[in-house]
């Protein structure tokens, strides 16, 4: 039995190198001339043959990330799909690009991020024809099951409402994890022991107020001005959390969107027009490694990076303690 031509790594060049077009006759026409060039059909065998595994991507990540430390963020996507029939994971989602329920592929992604770079680390892909189908909901507490066992020991789980359910909350917290997320300007909490009411109703301070969540417990909320004119609501099971962190980390959170567009724009994860689910799932995991790559060429220095962020955290903590003791702090 001849060994395959084509690799995972020969696809994942492909998807870095090709402008528009992400099917086994473009990955073959642009191969080396040497007639031990894989053809196209060595290309499809590729994403049909292989198991698809998220550990794979994980093995890219691990060398780019700081496990304790960082922020980990969950949301989704919807890979369009407007002209698919009979094509595996095609389903009908909404789409906060689209703004209503469009035919693709709902991709769920856990990225890590320092504030600068952001990795996925783990992801999942929502299947219509599932038995029994798993909900966005239940693969997000399968990544943080998965993520605590790969050492992770976050700042914060930060995600929006679409997540903020009081399973997932209470998951994060037996974790003995912080989140921070937004909740529906109708999510009932007790401000003080008067009864459940929308938070909408209640005096929610703009620097922070605690309530009881109906169904979890206590949280600090905010209510801050959107800028479309209307009202936001975070919560977090940090008490101890002020307004300028949660300004932080919520801008820090906005990392997961730049990821969707870099993922899209740059690594053709929705021009596969494989209709077998497996290749489906091939074509997406090696466009996330492919993402991983991309991203490391933007952070080369990555490690001298987070180690000089250690650095300087612990300086502004000795400067913090020279203030009042009258010692002096330096950055080494």
């Amino acid at each position: 039995m001849n060994a395959p031509r084509a690799s995972a790594d020969d696809y994942i060049q492909f998807l870095l190198g090709t402008p528009k077009v992400a099917s086994a006759c473009e990955a073959a026409r642009v191969q080396p001339l040497d007639p031990e060039a894989p053809a196209h059909d060595a290309f499809s065998r590729l994403l049909a043959r292989l198991e698809p595994d998220a550990q794979t991507l994980w093995q890219d990540v691990r060398p780019q990330v700081r496990t304790a430390g960082g922020i980990l963020i969950v949301d989704d996507t919807v890979l369009d799909k407007p002209y698919a029939r009979k094509m595996g994971l095609v389903g009908r989602f909404w789409s906060g690009k689209h703004k209503r329920v469009v035919q693709g592929i709902n991709l769920v992604t856990l990225a890590w991020t320092d504030g600068d770079a952001v990795y996925p680390t783990d992801y999942r892909l929502v299947d219509p024809a599932e038995a029994p189908k798993k909900n966005k909901n239940e693969h997000f507490r399968e990544m943080l099951v998965t993520a605590q066992a790969r050492g992770f020991a976050p700042r914060y789980v930060c995600f929006d409402s679409w997540y903020s359910s009081k399973e997932n909350l209470k998951a994060i917290r037996n974790h003995g994890w912080h989140f921070l997320t937004q909740v529906r300007s109708n999510r009932r909490v007790d401000l003080d022991r008067t009864g459940n009411k929308a938070i909408c109703n209640q005096p929610i301070a703009s620097t922070g107020t605690v309530v009881h969540v109906e169904g979890f417990g206590l949280v600090k909320a905010f209510r801050l001005a959107a800028t479309n004119g209307g009202t936001e609501y975070w919560i977090t099971n940090d008490l101890a959390m002020d307004e300028l962190t949660r300004v932080t980390y919520a801008e820090r959170s906005w990392a997961i969107e730049e990821y969707h567009r870099g993922l899209k724009q740059y690594t053709e994860v929705e021009r596969c027009s494989a209709r077998r689910v497996r290749s489906q799932r091939n074509h997406i995991g090696f466009a996330l490694r492919a993402f991983v790559r991309l991203e490391w060429h933007r952070w080369p220095f990555a490690e001298i990076r987070l180690d000089y962020a250690a650095r300087f955290a612990q300086f502004l903590r000795l400067s913090t303690i020279s203030t009042s003791s009258g010692a002096s702090a330096e950055l080494v």
